[in-house]
């Protein structure tokens, strides 16, 4: 898949395209259904047609609002990834800025979607807004459509409880609400990043831990303690029982993401059993319990217990359930 991160980028052979429009903060199931759309109408143009998604960086609510911006669900790297998997072409990320936001709707639309990527579609859902104090609404992408000749595709809000948002997947992790956000994801939420060296307390006390590193991408959850997987460099899934929070019982501050590794490799084994430095990612499953204040080590150690236990048998349905990775098995 092409990225092009700006306008210049995008070749001059590009004749024909069907285009989507969007920030696709978590690529949740309502986003995938319009990238199928896409793809099955680029793949049905009589000439050669280009999927495209074109997107902004950074979310126009920094530009707009950026006291009330929301925290990115995943890094734009990661959207970029299930858009190829979605059958994508290729992403225009375009740069937001505030002078980028006075364009009027029709010299958006001529300027990106009609000069440069010579769309032939756009699809959108009912809700769309564009240029200007969002003065473009689905009305004016029709008319701006039969102006410069591209059909305007749209699809209804998809759900079940309620319309599939990034905002119904904030409200979720926002809680520690792990499944509901799955739910609407379509997949388990996940962070990535690089496991560093912290302060060793679980160690101390019997449970290593992986922590990630403070520039991790991914939405934190609320703080509590999940079942979830580690998946490493070399694709191996392995139980955890992760932790999010600011270890109060330690008088902690700063909020972390770390895991605990069941069923790690023992004896020998374990001097090759070294995270440091890897990329990983966790993958939340399930919440067990919201953080809490141990009166001591040995409370905490006893309550840690329980959860490994609980994570085990959650992760242990969950493995059999995807037969397709590589896993170590909970149990």
């Amino acid at each position: 898949m092409h990225i092009w991160t700006d306008p210049a980028e995008v070749p001059e052979s590009l004749t024909c395209s069907v285009v989507t429009i969007g920030n696709f903060d978590g690529v949740h199931r309502g986003h995938m259904a319009l990238l199928d759309r896409v793809v099955k109408l680029a793949s049905a143009a009589d000439e050669p047609c280009m999927g495209v998604v074109m997107t902004f960086s950074p979310h126009p609510a920094t530009v707009h609002r950026p006291a009330f911006a929301p925290v990115p669900i995943m890094a734009d790297e990661i959207k970029d990834t299930h858009c190829a998997e979605a059958g994508i072409d290729a992403v225009l990320r375009l740069n937001y800025t505030w002078e980028f936001a006075q364009q009027t709707p029709e010299e958006f639309i001529k300027n990106y979607v009609v000069d440069v990527l010579h769309a032939r579609a756009v699809v959108v859902g009912e809700d769309v807004r564009f240029g200007l104090d969002n003065a473009g609404d689905i009305n004016v992408l029709r008319e701006l459509g039969e102006k410069f000749g591209f059909e305007v595709v749209t699809l209804s809000d998809v759900g079940e409880q309620r319309r599939w948002s990034s905002t119904w997947v904030r409200e979720a992790l926002q809680v520690g609400d792990v499944k509901s956000a799955a739910e609407v994801l379509g997949r388990n939420h996940r962070m990535y990043g690089t496991v560093v060296h912290g302060f060793a307390r679980g160690r101390e006390l019997g449970f290593p831990t992986a922590n990630l590193s403070d520039d991790a991408t991914g939405l934190m959850p609320a703080d509590g303690v999940y079942a979830g997987w580690l998946i490493d460099e070399a694709g191996v899934w392995w139980p955890s029982a992760i932790s999010i929070g600011t270890n109060p019982t330690f008088d902690g501050v700063v909020r972390v993401a770390e895991a605990f590794v069941m069923d790690r490799p023992e004896g020998e084994q374990i001097e090759e059993f070294n995270l440091y430095d890897q990329k990983v990612v966790l993958e939340f499953v399930d919440h067990l319990r919201p953080t809490v204040t141990y009166r001591g080590p040995e409370a905490l150690i006893e309550q840690m217990h329980v959860d490994v236990e609980r994570a085990r048998e959650i992760l242990r349905g969950d493995a059999d359930a995807r037969p397709d990775v590589v896993k170590v098995a909970a149990g």
